[in-house]
């Protein structure tokens, strides 16, 4: 039955971006039906398959593997301070607890230099390349779109450099979708970042993160096109096209550059939490004031947080996408909080609920874990629209104006990758990987 709810949660998305659309009488049902045929099978692949179950573990474990190498920089440079909880240095010091700024955050510094060095020996574009053909043959939709959402599943921002030379070209349905995939995507530096903070309690959470950003990538392009469809021709329909990116002249320039580029991601991420989680606060203690008499005149029992108040709003479509009533109103709670304090915070509420046993169902965790993974909140609108319109000045005014629209793309596409994850997954997946 919860399968069932979650494959019905399917249309039910689709549904609401149709009503939102901007020309709800023009359907591309070729990319419809073949975005959805795609995530399905990948799906199916993933959790049913014996063979894809156990490439899922395998890529699972060679992430940890990974992640447990970036953590001798931090541990050289911090000591103590970026010892997991419940372990101990090689002088039998332990932990003293959990610190993201010195246990999760530098891991973004490490994996940006790995990815860096992946695009110098040509294992990145190979990929790219292969998700964009994809794309562009089955879906038939423009290569400069297919090579920028393709992009997104490794990258963040920065992959709407691969296409510059079509920006300035490109149709509103186009950037609408690019602008929708990299905010329902996660960057893979950053998602090595959620993996440090839910590994230790759902220990295949690197393999879900991953399927994820292949999912939630197919999705935006899906929802993307039913809320801004395609009513022009675009410059580079059914081609396909090379990525345009500067290779670094030496391998140590590639790592050096991938280093610089995280640490700048680790100091913007630090900002807007410092910044957000502030304002959020003031807000929630005005909104609590006002609540808390409310509640007493009426006799209420409403949360007034602004976490809460989300949380309400998403709570009918955490119920769509297959989250078990018992736990529903908890994850649209952090489906609500990823929009205002980013994804960061909302993983990182996952992580307590999951230590608190503050979940009654695994499969909540599982769901929730597809449904976060994305930049899909305000800040990313400003970062995705700001640096998009910085790369064509000229259309500032239409990614302006299509920015809000990709956004609620984006947040469905992101709910939407969960319902198909539900659909598959089962209380005995060997997926689960016992989060607890």
């Amino acid at each position: 039955m919860d399968n069932l709810v979650s494959f019905t949660g399917i249309f039910v998305l689709m549904f609401v971006a149709w009503t939102m659309s901007a020309h709800r009488k023009v359907i591309n049902w070729r990319v419809i039906v073949w975005g959805l045929t795609l995530q399905l099978v990948f799906a199916f692949f993933i959790f049913v398959v014996p063979v894809g179950s156990r490439l899922f573990l395998v890529i699972n474990d060679a992430v940890v593997k990974v992640l447990d190498s970036a953590g001798a920089g931090t541990r050289f440079l911090f000591g103590r301070l970026a010892l997991p909880p419940g372990t101990k240095n090689e002088a039998g010091e332990e932990s003293l607890g959990f610190f993201l700024a010195f246990q999760a955050l530098p891991t973004i510094v490490f994996f940006s230099s790995l990815m860096m060095l992946l695009y110098y020996i040509g294992v990145m574009p190979r990929l790219i390349k292969l998700f964009s053909t994809t794309f562009t043959k089955l879906m038939r939709i423009s290569g400069a779109e297919s090579l920028s959402v393709s992009s997104n599943i490794f990258v963040g921002v920065e992959a709407n450099m691969t296409i510059l030379p079509f920006l300035g070209g490109m149709t509103r349905s186009e950037l609408c979708t690019i602008l929708s995939a990299g905010m329902a995507t996660t960057a893979s530096n950053v998602l090595a970042l959620y993996v440090m903070l839910l590994q230790g309690r759902f220990p295949t959470i690197a393999g879900h993160l991953i399927s994820s950003s292949i999912l939630s990538a197919i999705g935006a392009i899906v929802i993307s096109k039913i809320i801004m469809p395609e009513t022009e021709t675009p410059e580079t329909l059914g081609l396909e096209i090379a990525p345009h990116y500067q290779k670094e002249s030496t391998v140590m320039e590639a790592i050096i550059n991938g280093a610089n580029e995280g640490m700048k991601m680790v100091v913007g991420i630090m900002a807007l939490l410092l910044a957000f989680l502030g304002i959020v606060a003031l807000v929630d203690s005005l909104l609590g004031g006002l609540g808390g008499r409310l509640n007493n005149f009426a006799g209420l029992q409403m949360d007034w947080s602004l976490k809460g108040l989300l949380g309400y709003l998403f709570y009918p479509l955490t119920l769509a996408i297959g989250v078990p009533p018992s736990d529903a109103f908890e994850i649209s709670k952090l489906i609500g909080e990823r929009a205002v304090l980013t994804e960061v915070k909302s993983y990182q509420d996952l992580a307590v609920l999951l230590s608190t046993g503050g979940l009654k169902n695994p499969r909540s965790a599982v769901l929730a874990a597809y449904a976060l993974n994305g930049f899909a909140h305000f800040a990313s609108l400003a970062v995705f629209v700001g640096g998009t319109a910085a790369l064509v000045p000229k259309r500032t005014k239409d990614i302006s104006a299509i920015g809000f629209r990709a956004l609620i793309a984006a947040t469905l596409a992101c709910l939407m990758t969960a319902a198909v994850a539900g659909t598959f997954f089962t209380q005995g997946s060997i997926l689960l990987g016992a989060p607890h």
